[in-house]
């Protein structure tokens, strides 16, 4: 099945035609076409991603990027059309709704509802690890907007054992970056320091990790970077008026914090998966990409001697490949799923 693939749920406008074969049991996939344009520069000034620019931006975009798509391959051989639903921004969800709508009227292909969660989780497989045995598994999506952990018994059997009680692991990343006064994206910012610093400077605490739960929590983890920053300059009117303080040991500060929220999630994930007798853990998200918590998993996974599994850096942030793959897999199971935008779709 070729699907032509589109993603619009956040700051990246992507299409992609990727090939899918061997159905729920066997699946494997070719990537015939992967098209992405960031948006980063139009948000940057404004810290964070405003929605209705990422519409317009969106709007602007995709069909420049199917432009580009067709002089690579024949849309004529196209089987299926599939857009992101949700989770994600919704009017940024429904810029790439209302094209996905217009371009399977035209072309006369079906169109299926993408959930963005599930792209994630299944973008391991654009690497087509088809030779190790990946179940039962554990499964933790990381992101800017979700934290979640799954028992995976296959694709398509999985239940929800864990997810954040406030904020992402993701968001905690950004908001600790406008702490230090770094710029926009914040998580590749903290990482960037983080290779400069002593990641043993500050006791951060390492909330929840003692818990028998399998759930996370990173807002008081903010907080205590927040007092420390704070608490060094001893200024709290000019702090809480929102004037940049940036701490002379900024470096230090990231790399504390990025080890202590790395500890948080391989901790749980690991506990998980030896609770749950799991042959595997997959990890997945725009926080995948981060190099230190890719390497402390391999090393733990390792030492347990369990498979990991990841996807490609380029396939961990926002890109329509991964909506391809997720749409490939829950058609050939059977679901339907409304064409709407919801900003709050679930992993369901």
């Amino acid at each position: 099945m070729r699907i032509l693939a589109i993603e619009t749920s956040c700051d990246e406008t992507a299409i992609a035609v990727v090939e899918g074969k061997g159905g729920i049991k066997k699946p494997s996939f070719e990537i015939l076409s992967s098209l992405i344009f960031s948006q980063i520069p139009f948000h940057k000034e404004y810290g964070g991603v405003v929605p209705n620019i990422a519409k317009r931006e969106h709007i602007k975009s995709l069909p420049l990027l199917l432009e580009k798509t067709a002089k690579k391959i024949d849309l004529a051989s196209i089987d299926q059309i599939a857009v992101t639903v949700g989770p994600g921004l919704e009017p940024a969800l429904w810029s790439g709704i209302e094209f996905a709508r217009e371009l399977s009227k035209k072309m006369k292909k079906p169109l299926f509802g993408a959930n963005h969660l599930k792209g994630h989780l299944y973008s391991f497989l654009l690497d087509n690890p088809e030779k190790k045995k990946i179940f039962p598994a554990i499964g933790l999506i990381v992101s800017g907007g979700h934290t979640i952990l799954l028992y995976m018994k296959s694709l398509t059997e999985y239940k929800k054992i864990g997810e954040t009680r406030d904020d992402a692991a993701g968001e905690s990343f950004d908001k600790a970056a406008r702490l230090l006064v770094f710029p926009y994206p914040g998580g590749p910012e903290i990482e960037k320091a983080a290779k400069k610093g002593n990641p043993e400077a500050i006791a951060f605490p390492r909330p929840m990790i003692n818990q028998k739960n399998y759930d996370f929590s990173f807002a008081g983890l903010k907080t205590a970077l927040l007092y420390n920053i704070a608490g060094q300059k001893a200024d709290w009117d000019k702090f809480n008026k929102g004037k940049a303080i940036k701490p002379e040991n900024a470096d230090d500060l990231a790399a504390s914090f990025q080890s202590a929220v790395i500890d948080c999630l391989t901790g749980k994930t690991m506990r998980a998966a030896k609770d749950f007798s799991a042959r595997s853990v997959i990890l997945s998200g725009g926080v995948a990409a981060n190099k230190a918590l890719r390497g402390t998993f391999r090393k733990k996974t390792s030492a347990a001697k369990i498979n990991f599994f990841a996807p490609q850096q380029k396939y961990n942030t926002d890109n329509a490949a991964m909506i391809a793959t997720a749409s490939y897999i829950e058609i050939m199971s059977g679901k339907k799923r409304r064409i709407s935008a919801n900003g709050n779709l679930g992993i369901h």
